[in-house]
């Protein structure tokens, strides 16, 4: 019914549907038995639905609908929950309407005994409960569909919470996902306007599953989360501890904390609500854009405001992975949403695989301006998560998108956020919130240099106000470095991306230095009564306002410490910057001696007909 798979001197659970096929067919009588069952439950919600689709009032019931729907699949168990959380976010397969309702799935079931908790400790860890805990709560303190969690305290004496899987969880848990595939390879088989792989997205639920049954698994994705995202942002993740682990019961520290949906106790205890969301927004942002591997399930339950001001995070069994290579789509995805590059997204959608590169971008992109213009000064309750994910409904159906699983689980990872963002900061701005991050990326990721260049470089010109609100933007990241950003233009103005900006850049600068000479000197000569030639040639045109405005952001953004001016020192130590100030020399040394040359002649002019006007009659 299941393999087990050696990974160091433990075995984690693995999904193999082979497996689970061979075992099934050889127990009709379990088989069947759970197959009415599904079916005499399911079947209160196919009847009406489909009543709903002869009388044409499919549309007028889907709220009602939808609701049924919710309150089968809780009835139906475990399984049928973890299913329609995916689904509320696979807006490719459900209409909008089941992905607001199924959102509210909640994996939540009574508690199971004390004693059948206490004969799985001894049967997984070898020892009975009183030999392990010096204490064990009553109760459990929280209870939840895959398992319960009691409050203890271990012999050398730390507070530790122990989680205990239900029992029978796995054979019940596979018995569903085999009948889930074969009803879901019928349905893509006999039902023509079913497009999606309903196997494959199957697969996929079993694989999470399998891994979420796992508690070997979840203590390695703590481990992991921790050494990426602790000491980071104020993020806490409990120890565990490895000798009182197994794959169906859990010890790990007790955080104690406050759930972040327990508003009325963070007011009661005076915790700054709208901190702790901003640290959950931010550490989502970086692992969802740094290292790949993020959280995929961020129940709010499941983050807790400690005293301290930190936010800790305490289930890991649901995690997720993003390649590199889409993560530094997704940040160029982002990038184009925020500048309001609507072309450059839809461009992104087919790189990313939402779209067959044989689609008509002429289309989406109209639509793609109508969702996202406003998305930067936007709250969290005039366009979050979930507004996105309304908007996008129609344009998933009209268009062939195919959204992989990752992308839905990054949409539900901040989705979760966004509910208690709602009830603790209304007027929070997700897209400000990324925007800092992003820009600071940008400037210091050599990766990206070809979006960084895309982005400040058109039609052979700077785009400076984009520039200026990048610089902007930087200052406000929680990571803001003087030293990583210099180094990071620095490389960006040498690549091969960067260099025509790098030209650009030193002409304009150059320029403008030219621009102030010259003023400078024709002050001189006016007030000796000599006035010279107009400028030689076509000389470049400099956007002096917009000048003027980066010189004032970057004197904020370079408000400078010790450390800040060592970097500086530093930075003109280097030979690329060594390079960029003997290019800046030389083209100024060419200027002013070339007007130099031009104003001589000028000056030799002037003088001669100034001598012949005072000569006597």
């Amino acid at each position: 019914m299941r393999k087990w798979k050696k990974h160091g001197t433990r075995t984690t659970l693995h999904y193999d549907p082979q497996a689970l096929n061979n075992s099934y067919r050889q127990r009709p009588g379990l088989l069947w038995g759970r197959r009415l069952t599904i079916f005499r439950t399911s079947i209160s919600f196919a009847i009406p639905l489909l009543w709903d689709w002869l009388t044409g009032s499919l549309q007028k019931n889907q709220p009602q609908r939808a609701l049924q729907l919710r309150q089968i699949l809780t009835q139906l168990g475990p399984t049928f929950i973890k299913l329609g959380q995916i689904l509320s976010c696979r807006p490719d397969i459900i209409p909008p309407i089941y992905i607001e309702e199924l959102g509210l799935l909640q994996d939540q079931l009574p508690s199971f005994p004390n004693a059948i908790a206490y004969e799985l400790i001894a049967a997984e860890l070898g020892q009975t409960p009183d030999r392990i805990y010096a204490e064990l709560s009553e109760d459990p303190v929280a209870a939840a569909s895959f398992g319960q969690v009691y409050k203890g305290k271990l012999k050398t004496g730390e507070t530790v919470a122990i989680k205990v899987q239900r029992p029978g969880l796995r054979s019940s848990i596979s018995l569903d996902l085999y009948i889930l595939r074969q009803i879901a390879a019928w349905a893509q088989k006999y039902i023509s306007f079913i497009h999606s792989d309903l196997v494959a997205l199957i697969d996929k639920l079993a694989s999470r599953l399998f891994a979420e049954l796992d508690y070997i698994n979840e203590g390695r994705n703590a481990e992991r989360f921790g050494k990426l995202y602790a000491n980071k942002n104020n993020i806490i993740v409990p120890r565990i501890y490895w000798e009182y682990t197994g794959q169906r019961v859990l010890t790990m520290e007790w955080i104690a904390g406050v759930k972040l949906t327990e508003i009325e106790k963070l007011n009661s205890r005076r915790f700054d609500g709208i901190h702790f969301v901003n640290l959950g927004y931010n550490c989502s942002v970086r692992q969802l854009l740094e290292s790949g591997f993020f959280h995929a399930d961020p129940h709010p339950g499941n983050l807790l405001a400690t005293p301290e001001g930190k936010l800790a995070y305490i289930d890991f069994g649901m995690m997720s992975f993003v390649s590199a290579e889409y993560r530094y789509s997704f940040i160029e995805s982002i990038m184009h949403i925020l500048t309001g590059d609507f072309e450059g997204l839809a461009q992104d959608y087919v790189k990313l695989g939402f779209l067959p590169p044989e689609t008509d971008l002429s289309f989406l992109v109209p639509e793609l301006a109508d969702i996202f213009s406003r998305v930067l000064t936007a709250s969290v309750t005039e366009f979050g998560i979930n507004s996105v994910i309304k908007k996008l409904s129609p344009l998933i159906y009209k268009h062939p998108f195919s959204l992989p699983t990752y992308y839905l689980l990054i949409f539900r990872s901040l989705a979760t956020l966004e509910g208690v963002a709602i009830a603790v900061n209304p007027d929070l701005k997700p897209f400000g919130q990324i925007y800092p991050y992003i820009a600071q990326r940008l400037l210091t990721d050599k990766k990206l240099t070809s979006c960084l260049q895309e982005l400040l470089w058109e039609n052979r010109k700077i785009r400076w106000e984009l520039l200026e609100v990048l610089l902007s933007q930087m200052r406000d990241s929680p990571e803001w470095n003087l030293r990583t950003v210099l180094t990071g233009s620095l490389e960006f103005l040498y690549s091969n991306q960067g260099t025509p900006v790098r030209r650009a850049l030193v002409d304009e600068i150059v320029t403008g230095t030219e621009s102030l000479l010259v003023n400078g000197f024709e002050e001189v000569t006016a007030k000796i009564g000599l006035v010279l030639a107009s400028n030689p040639g076509n000389w470049q045109y400099i956007n002096k306002e917009m000048l003027q405005k980066l010189q004032s952001q970057i004197v904020e953004v370079t408000n400078l410490d010790r450390q800040e001016a060592l970097a500086i020192i530093e930075l003109f130590g280097k030979p690329k910057m060594q390079n960029l100030v003997g290019e800046l020399l030389e083209k100024v040394g060419q200027r002013v001696r070339d007007r130099v040359k031009f104003n001589i002649v000028g000056l030799l002019e002037a003088g001669n007909s100034k001598i012949a006007t005072l000569r006597p009659l």
